[in-house]
């Protein structure tokens, strides 16, 4: 059952709360500003993400608070000096990260609070993180201010001048890699994610080719009571549906024989295994045999 839900209807501290467990996770910008008398300042923010290449634009929101309406040191300082540091952060450094997001009064250096060490920059006047294995260099294109009210956004678009990243996260190819740096995202409450290691998995493009689509499978695979939608979607990116060929030579499979010796007379629980064999096929990246397997009494 779907439930409706009016933003409306929802108080300030509860909407926000729903859309963060809803929209997530999200990537952290650490960000690093300077106000015009030199003070720095570091604050982490999960409204954040990148936009485009040309030019390289990313956008991050230091909203105003709900509770009574007032503007973060960061939104103050980019309206001062234009210019921001953005650090990603990675699982090493997220304890440091939340301890920065602490809300001390102005002028308090959350570099020193959260024992971070500060690097000069090239470009912009706001120090680097060290201790992130990217940083960005950023000068602020413009800041959109959504409204005056409590909770509002101000999007804060930041066009990239110059990256500097730890060569350890590196792979041969020059870009990060997922294992090497190691990132977190931001979900509700007090909950954070790892994107590396066990939490990785692959979901393969369908921009290099024309998937089929899945209104273009068999019926019998489309209504199946075992695959899911998920696994739906693999079959449809194939290019195009098994010939005979393929469909003779997945039958002499040393599972597929097996299944057809065991369970010859019960086709409902041959149907059944044939089903769960193809889910394991696709689970380990055989989406072409798999369709192949679920077609077998086609010819």
């Amino acid at each position: 059952m779907i439930k409706k839900i009016s933003p409306e209807e929802l108080a300030g501290p509860q909407l926000h709360k729903f859309l963060l467990g809803s929209i997530a996770p999200r990537p952290i910008a650490f960000v690093s500003s300077i106000d015009k008398a030199g003070n720095p300042n570091l604050s982490p923010f999960s409204f954040f993400n990148a936009f485009g290449i040309n030019p390289t634009t990313l956008i991050f929101s230091p909203s105003r608070r709900g509770r009574d309406n007032t503007t973060k040191h960061t939104y103050q300082n980019v309206k001062e000096v234009p210019e921001v540091v953005i650090n990603v952060v990675n699982y090493e450094m997220v304890q440091q990260a939340s301890l920065a997001s602490t809300e001390y009064p102005k002028g308090v250096n959350e570099f020193i609070k959260a024992g971070f060490t500060p690097l000069p920059s090239l470009t912009v006047r706001p120090f680097r993180v060290k201790e992130s294995p990217v940083q960005l260099e950023c000068i602020v294109r413009e800041v959109i201010e959504t409204s005056d009210r409590g909770g509002a956004a101000n999007l804060v678009i930041c066009e990239v001048k110059m990256i500097h990243v730890h060569e350890s996260v590196l792979g041969e190819d020059g870009i990060p890699q997922p294992d090497k740096i190691r990132l977190v995202g931001r979900h509700t409450g007090d909950y954070y994610v790892k994107a590396f290691g066990e939490n990785l998995f692959e979901v393969e493009k369908p921009l290099a080719r024309l998937g089929i689509g899945i209104d273009n499978l068999p019926e019998k695979i489309k209504f199946s009571k075992v695959l899911t939608g998920n696994h739906l979607g693999q079959l449809g990116n194939i290019e195009a549906l098994p010939d005979f060929s393929i469909i003779q030579k997945i039958k002499k499979d040393q599972e597929v024989s097996t299944l057809f010796t065991e369970l010859s007379n019960n086709a409902i629980h041959l149907e059944h295994e044939i089903h769960l064999l193809a889910i394991k096929w696709l689970n380990t990246g055989r989406v072409a045999d798999a369709l192949a397997l679920l077609m077998i009494d086609t010819y």
